[in-house]
């Protein structure tokens, strides 16, 4: 399955009638992914959201006409700048200030010690008949 990002598809349809208006606003709803839907008077159709416009054309295409316009990135409500804080000026104060940053590593405290044991080989103690 392809991952899409949020889109703004413009579709050009070619319908007669309200019945079939209707029939292509609840087909165009019901695509997976899509947020809005809005047909202006130009009988142009546009969807919002995270489709694929190839697969809105094929099942609109079942109903009427349909053709791309445009396709492209849907734009964001643009947010208001917030002056800063007086919090964040005194940060600003302290960017001149050099940043250090430590790796720290726990390492447990040894509690006890255990020396390597080595077997010796004694040859007598080894019968190969």
């Amino acid at each position: 399955m392809f991952c899409f990002f949020r889109q703004k598809v413009v579709l050009k349809l070619d319908f007669h009638d309200e019945k079939c208006r209707q029939k292509v606003m609840k087909t165009a709803s019901g695509i997976s992914g899509v947020e809005s839907v809005a047909m202006d008077k130009d009988q142009k159709l546009t969807v919002t959201g995270d489709i694929d416009p190839v697969v809105a054309v094929r099942k609109l295409r079942k109903l009427c006409h349909t053709d791309i316009v445009s396709v492209g990135p849907a734009k964001e409500p643009e947010k208001k700048k917030e002056e800063p804080k007086k919090d964040e000026k005194k940060a600003d104060a302290n960017k001149n200030q050099p940043a250090y940053s430590y790796n720290l590593v726990y390492y447990p405290p040894m509690t006890h010690y255990h020396a390597p044991i080595y077997m010796e080989e004694d040859p007598a103690g080894c019968v190969i008949c």
